[in-house]
């Protein structure tokens, strides 16, 4: 069978990760990268081992042989390049959030109908085996009717001043940064498992370190940074730190959820508990191995992630027999695995897939972010305006 040929634009974190990821499938066949420049491109295609380097992404768009492009750029590239990809008539895949605001993100994911493109936005959580298990239980209705939802999206990598990312700075990052960068996978997470919209959030945000100390020379996301007077600069910070939002969904559950880049201990550490009529769910990215299911009349239960044990709807997101751990490289490469089998099946891209986020789903993610500053700003609900 002849490999899918994809070309990636941007190798900074995730960039890498996207690689490592689609190699693994055996059906794709990485074949170009575009960086900032010509130099940093051949740089980081000798050690990747990629062929083709180039310092214009525009030129790469311009190989017959690139079926799909990977956007793993810092977001405010985000609109541009994923509008040029579509033009240019590849399949695309972009990392979260799909663009700087709604109005973009609605655009791009217009012009992806209308040229008949396949497109996705990096929404990997929900790709671990326990989440497809616990949506299938929720669909099933094991549980029971979902009333109520609550948990956390908590870092630590911003906790001291001396922390600094381009992510901090609006016209790099965006207007929300907690929000934006880890609030929109939790949300995205949970909407996919309970299979409701969020429909209206009443929102707190805090930038608890208003100053931080930019170092003058290169930064490592994160990275530890030792700094001396001298080496940095003070720079005064516009986005949040830390974000609580009260949440309605389409079917009637309430929710809560707290985000937080400042959370000493907690790495990467995404949680949610689902509280329904019959028992209760809890599932945490850094112990992606276990599901708590909660009961009131009998003891309680820690279902392991184990194949043997799974509904025939997860099964399949789960790939060694139960204790082998699996974790945030094959939830990546379950995410990567859907988004090409979707093309190999020539399926039609403006067909509804869940499995796997799609522009329609990196919209309404930009629409619940716009929706959680303007309720900070006014201090009220405020319903979120997706019109698509």
């Amino acid at each position: 069978m002849q490999k899918i040929k994809v070309g990636v634009i941007g190798t900074g974190f995730v960039g890498p990760a996207h690689i490592e990821a689609v190699r693994r499938l055996g059906i794709v066949e990485v074949v170009a990268l575009a960086e900032a420049n010509q130099e940093l491109a051949e740089k980081k295609a000798a050690e990747l081992g990629i062929a083709k380097a180039y310092g214009d992404y525009r030129e790469m768009l311009a190989d017959l042989d690139i079926k799909v492009v990977h956007n793993c750029t810092p977001n405010h590239l985000h609109y541009k390049i994923n509008k040029d990809i579509i033009m240019a008539g590849k399949h695309v895949l972009s990392e979260k959030p799909l663009a700087m605001t709604s109005s973009e993100s609605a655009e791009l994911l217009q012009l992806a109908r209308e040229h008949k493109v396949v497109h996705g936005v990096n929404f990997n959580y929900r790709q671990y085996p326990l989440v497809q298990q616990l949506r299938a239980m929720i669909r099933e209705g094991t549980l029971g009717t979902v009333n109520l939802v609550h948990g956390s999206y908590l870092q630590d990598w911003l906790l001291y001043d001396t922390d600094y990312n381009w992510r901090l700075e609006p016209e790099v990052g965006g207007s929300s940064r907690a929000v934006a960068d880890i609030g929109s996978h939790w949300c995205d997470t949970v909407q996919h498992v309970i299979g409701q919209r969020i429909t209206e959030v009443f929102a707190d945000l805090a930038t608890v370190i208003p100053v931080r100390k930019r170092p003058k020379q290169g930064v490592v996301t994160f990275g530890v940074q030792e700094l001396q007077a001298g080496q940095y600069e003070e720079v005064p910070i516009k986005t949040e730190d830390y974000a609580t939002v009260l949440l309605r969904f389409s079917g009637g559950a309430r929710g809560v959820f707290t985000v937080s880049q400042v959370s000493a201990g907690r790495k990467n550490r995404l949680s949610f508990e689902i509280d329904c009529s019959k028992s209760s769910a809890f599932w945490n990215q850094e112990e992606p191995e276990h599901l708590w299911i909660g009961h009131r009349e009998r003891p309680n239960e820690i279902l392991m992630a184990d194949p043997a044990l799974l509904l025939p709807e997860a099964k399949k997101y789960i790939h060694h027999p139960g204790g082998h751990n699996e974790g945030w490289p094959d939830g990546l490469k379950n995410m990567m695995h859907n988004f090409y089998s979707f093309i190999l099946e020539g399926k039609d891209p403006l067909a509804d897939t869940t499995n796997f986020a799609t522009f329609a789903d990196g919209h309404a993610a930009m629409c619940i972010i716009e929706a959680i500053l303007e309720s900070n700003a006014t201090q009220k609900w405020v319903k979120v305006n997706n019109n698509f």
